[in-house]
């Protein structure tokens, strides 16, 4: 104790001053220091002691991620403002999420960036049964609206292979045809396409893809649907219930399936013939729907909308991170409301009685 009383103030600041001094000299005589990668060198070398450190991408081993948004020089298009938008509609979730109408966004613009990322598109249809008759108009209007210049792989997950019509499509683009069982019930029909979905990842799409999208087949393209839908996790308005109050989503009630959310929670009723986002995340998503519709066929239940009542109560606690209006999936059923100024996909008017194996019941 007495040797440590006896070191004045001026030793320890005499001290420092000779390590700070010693550093300088070390790092200014070319005296080599080790350099750092932030991630695994693509190939079994180890880095050398003179090489530089910087950040090390592997793109042949690291999951494709959104890139950063750049875009070409002398491309044209208006100029945003920040005191103009739609005023009729909200653009913005309560998450902060932006909420995708027609006017809120410029296609020349985000095409641009999106196209410069140059991401693998993968479409996943179920086309079993007499619902094969849809692909031909599906897949043609897909072909002159859907992510045009885009590369996009059309999965089609079917019963009737021979039934698959052949479409003229664009360059980077292209249709694998994937055997499915034929189902008894229609509400089987649907509960299948996240078995099959999550199977198919597994085995071929993940190599594929760093987007998917499920989608109905029995709907048509009928205007611009574009990289503005693209997202970590994108999900659509229900048409029917986009201007409801939460108490009247048709969300499972009830608490024994594993679809329920109580009557005071809810942000949006999402539709499941469209929705979309990186493989991953689509992957987590699918898989979570088949698990919990096998949960519950386990307990002898089946929820009211099926995969669409998973899929809302999923949505609810794994917040999406964009929302797109109904312009992305309305109805030739229903009568188009004045907010909507575009339908980009629409449902054909159908005798569900006739193409459905069950007569729609």
């Amino acid at each position: 104790m007495n040797m440590f009383r006896s070191i004045s103030k001026a030793h320890i600041f005499g001290g420092c001053v000779f390590l700070l001094v010693l550093l300088g000299v070390i790092f200014y005589s070319g005296y080599p220091v080790p350099s750092y990668s932030f991630c695994v060198p693509c190939d079994n070398k180890r880095e050398t002691e003179d090489e530089i450190s910087e950040v090390v991408h592997c793109p042949e081993k690291d999951p494709w991620s959104m890139g950063d948004l750049k875009m070409q020089p002398g491309l044209k298009y208006d100029q945003p403002s920040t005191q103009k938008g739609r005023t009729d509609v909200n653009a913005v979730t309560n998450w902060n999420a932006p909420l995708v109408w027609e006017g809120t966004f410029d296609p020349v613009v985000i095409d641009d960036i999106y196209k410069r990322m140059d991401p693998r598109v993968a479409v996943v249809v179920l086309a079993v049964g007499k619902y094969t008759r849809f692909l031909k108009g599906f897949l043609e209007t897909a072909e002159k609206y859907f992510l045009v210049d885009f590369r996009v792989t059309y999965y089609i997950f079917t019963d009737n292979k021979q039934d698959v019509p052949e479409i003229e499509l664009a360059k980077g683009r292209k249709i694998t045809v994937l055997d499915v069982p034929s189902a008894n019930r229609w509400q089987d029909v649907v509960l299948s396409r996240m078995k099959w979905a999550t199977i198919a990842i597994d085995k071929q799409i993940r190599n594929e893809a760093d987007y998917l999208f499920m989608m109905d087949v029995d709907s048509v393209f009928r205007n611009r649907f574009g990289a503005e839908s693209l997202s970590r996790l994108s999900a659509v308005l229900h048409r029917g219930y986009y201007k409801t109050e939460r108490i009247g989503f048709p969300y499972e009630r009830r608490a024994e399936s594993k679809a329920y959310i109580p009557a005071d929670e809810g942000d949006y009723y999402y539709t499941a013939a469209v929705w979309g986002g990186h493989l991953e995340e689509m992957y987590k998503l699918v898989k979570y729907c088949y698990n919990q519709s096998e949960e519950d066929a386990k307990n002898k239940i089946e929820a009211v909308w099926q995969e669409e009542s998973h899929l809302n109560k999923y949505l609810l606690y794994n917040k999406p991170t964009k929302v797109l209006s109904p312009e992305y999936l309305f109805s030739d059923y229903d009568q188009i409301p004045a907010d909507v100024k575009v339908v980009r996909i629409s449902q054909l008017v159908k005798n569900y009685a006739e193409v459905r194996p069950n007569g729609g019941n």
